[in-house]
């Protein structure tokens, strides 16, 4: 099962983890986003976050979402998008 199908499954779950480490949205990018994934690949995931998460909140989501895909995870904060890749992360995000 491609992984992006699997967090469309669990996007209920995802967003009750979401909201406990305030963060207004989930998007999916990169490989699972694109449905390109291999077995040994990660998944990407921008997260807008609100004004008051902090850098626990990015950690802990990270591990939380980890632990419930069972698979690695890559936490991008969507305000801390790097200019140089900014757009192309943003044309192939897909929201949860």
């Amino acid at each position: 099962m491609c992984q992006l199908d699997k967090l469309h499954r669990m996007r209920s779950k995802i967003y009750q983890i979401a909201r406990r480490h305030k963060v207004k949205k989930v998007y999916v990018f990169g490989s699972c986003a694109r449905k390109e994934e291999t077995p040994g690949s990660d998944v990407d995931l921008l997260i807008e976050f609100t004004p008051q998460a902090t850098l626990f909140d990015q950690v802990h989501i990270q591990d939380e979402i980890e632990a419930l895909l069972n698979c690695k995870v890559d936490i991008v904060s969507k305000r801390g998008l790097h200019p140089y890749i900014r757009k192309a992360v943003l044309k192939e995000a897909v929201a949860l």
